[in-house]
Parts: structure tokens; C-alpha cells; sequence
């Protein structure tokens, strides 16, 4: 009886503890991260440089405190410009498409509803002329409406824009932190990494240098799973707007697949609106084609986004695939990516005997 009470008082205070591990860990990646990102990002890059710095110190004689702050400069300087020139490409696109919606609606859409109306009215006209009055009535009202509405999402997503644009300014006095602390941390690296090791048991850094060692594999797994969906998700899209007869269907197709990566946004975030536009341009077989290659990409991605990352984090893949999902609506992007990469984790310290979760 005793043993019952006992074995019931452990599994209690394990639910609790792990409940509460789970909430500071929802906490944190949900507010506090937003505070020390600059930072955690810093750290992430200066720890990718430190290989090569030493390397790079070794083969030229060069003080490594020298190489890193070259680095560092090299580092944010090609990525900096790259960012900055897709961001530039990627906001002018994005603005001209919003402002051009009213424009579309009057050039297409309109003059396309238009004509659906006049075969209607002839066919509801040969049944019961009367009702053609009130057909009118309310098919004037209902375009009127919609034209409304389009321009007033329209001028809703551009006051968004006005928002991310008013955001900039802390953004980017985030990334002067980030380079600044780049540099302090990479010159510096090795003395502050045996500091915070001090502040620990041989033990306690044991565990972390395996849970170090395992992220950063399992992140290069993660990164390397991604690339093949992507990659196959390529193959498909150029394969099918190829057929359909789309031009440049290999650029398209490639655009396509790096958006799809994004949880929110997606392959359907660009096929969807497509499909809609060139159905209302008239293009049905094209619009029917972009729809059915939408179709075919999104059945294959769910199949085997699960079973590759599944598989490479050692999950099942109906728990890679329920990992991903909650992850990304409880935190986005870095829950679909954290969430796997910590079960995962969790799973091999199991597995290794470093900590007990489960049999």
C-alpha cells in the first residue's frame, strides 16, 4: 500500500515539475526571447565563427582577436547586403500588388462578374421575366459591395505595412546590438565561455555539452530535412507549371519553394491568390492547372514533411507532425522548427540514461 502511495506521490511531482519546465520554457520563447534575441543571435554567430577564426589565426599568424573582428565584418556585411536587397525587392512587390488590388478588381474582376451576369439574366429572363428587376437590384448591390470591401482591404493591408514600416526603428536598433554584441562576444569567446562553465558542476556541464553537441547536430538535421522538402517541392512545381505551359516556370517554381518553407505564408499564400487571378482573367484551364499543381505539392508535402523529419530527429511521424503543429500555433515559426528539436532532444537524454522521462 505504501509503495502505491509512494509510486503515485513521484508521478504527481514529475507532472508538476515537467508542467512547470514546460510553462517557463512557453514563457520564454513566447515574451522573454524577444528581449535577449539580439543577443542569443550573437552568440549563435559569433560560436559559428570561432572555428574558423582559430583556424585562420593558426595558418596566417594573426592574433585571433584580429581574425574575429574581420570575420565578424566579412559576416554581416555579405549577409547585411543580401537581406537588405531581398527585403528592398520583397516590400516593392508586396506594396505594388496591395495598391494594385482596386485596379485589378475594376479590370477583371468586375467586367468578369459582369459578363456571368448577362448569361444569368438571359436564363432566368426566358423563366420568369419579373424576377430580372430584382436580379438586378441585387446583383448592382452585391458589386457594389464587393468593390467596397476589396478597397477597403486594400487600404487595411497597406496601414499594415504602415505598421511593420513604423516598427523599423526598433528592429533596427535591435540589429546594432546584435553586430556590436558580435563583436564583444567573438573577441572574447573563449574567456566567457569558461566563466559561465565556472558557475557550474562537472556534472551539470557534462549534460550541457551533450544537449550543445546534440541542438547543433540536430539543427543541421532539421536544416538538411528542410532542404530536400524544398527541393523536392521544387521538382514538382517545375515539373507542373512546365506542363501547364506557365513562362519561366523554373524561376516561378523556385520562388515558390522558398516561400513554402514559411508556415504562414506557404505554397498557398502565392497558388491560391494566382489560381483566383488568372480564373477571373478567363484563363480556366491555366487556373484549373495551377489549382490541381497547388493540390498535388500540398498531399506530398504532408505525407513526407513528417516521415523526413520524423525520421531524422529519431520521432515517430505522428508525433513529428502533432510537435510541428502545436508548436507553430502556440509560438510560429520557432515552435514548428523548437518543438521537434526538443522531443528529439529530450528523447536522446532519455535514450543515453543522462535524465529519466520515461520507459
Amino acid at each position: 500500500m505504501e509503495s502505491q502511495y509512494n509510486k503515485k506521490k513521484h508521478f504527481i511531482v514529475n507532472t508538476i515539475y515537467f508542467f512547470l519546465i514546460a510553462l517557463i520554457a512557453y514563457v520564454f520563447f513566447n515574451y522573454a526571447i524577444n528581449l535577449i534575441s539580439p543577443f542569443i543571435f550573437a552568440l549563435l554567430v559569433a560560436y559559428l565563427l570561432q572555428k574558423p577564426t582559430k583556424s585562420i589565426a593558426v595558418i596566417l599568424k594573426l592574433p585571433p582577436k584580429m581574425v574575429s573582428v574581420i570575420l565578424v565584418l566579412f559576416f554581416y556585411s555579405t549577409i547585411g547586403l543580401l537581406f537588405s536587397l531581398i527585403g528592398v525587392k520583397l516590400i516593392s512587390v508586396v506594396t505594388a500588388l496591395i495598391s494594385g488590388l482596386p485596379m485589378i478588381y475594376e479590370t477583371q474582376l468586375e467586367p468578369f462578374l459582369l459578363n456571368t451576369f448577362d448569361g444569368v439574366e438571359q436564363a432566368v429572363y426566358r423563366l420568369d421575366p419579373a424576377l430580372v428587376d430584382v436580379l438586378n437590384e441585387g446583383f448592382d448591390q452585391f458589386v457594389n459591395s464587393l468593390g467596397e470591401d476589396i478597397k477597403n482591404i486594400s487600404l487595411s493591408l497597406v496601414g499594415s505595412l504602415s505598421t511593420i514600416a513604423s516598427s523599423l526603428p526598433e528592429f533596427l536598433i535591435k540589429i546594432v546590438l546584435m553586430i556590436i554584441s558580435t563583436f564583444f562576444i567573438a573577441m572574447d569567446y573563449d574567456a566567457l565561455a569558461q566563466s559561465i562553465s565556472r558557475q557550474f558542476t562537472s556534472r551539470n556541464n557534462e549534460v550541457i555539452q551533450k544537449i550543445k553537441q546534440y541542438v547543433f547536430h540536430t539543427l543541421f538535421v532539421v536544416v538538411r530535412s528542410y532542404l530536400l522538402i524544398m527541393g523536392i517541392t521544387f521538382i514538382e512545381l517545375s515539373v507542373g507549371l512546365s506542363i501547364i505551359g506557365i513562362p519561366n516556370a523554373v524561376l516561378i517554381a523556385f520562388i515558390i519553394a522558398i516561400f513554402d518553407i514559411l508556415p504562414v505564408l506557404g505554397t498557398g499564400g502565392i497558388m491560391i491568390p494566382w489560381t483566383i487571378i488568372t480564373f477571373f482573367q478567363g484563363n480556366y484551364q491555366i487556373s484549373i492547372g495551377i489549382l490541381v499543381v497547388y493540390i498535388v505539392v500540398t498531399i506530398v508535402r504532408n505525407i513526407l514533411e513528417p516521415k523526413i523529419v520524423g525520421g531524422q530527429l529519431g520521432l515517430h511521424p505522428v508525433v513529428a507532425l502533432m510537435s510541428m503543429f502545436i508548436g507553430a500555433n502556440l509560438i510560429g515559426v520557432i515552435g514548428l522548427f523548437g518543438f521537434p528539436i526538443t522531443l528529439s532532444l529530450l528523447k536522446h537524454l532519455n535514450d543515453t540514461g543522462t535524465i529519466k522521462l520515461f520507459k
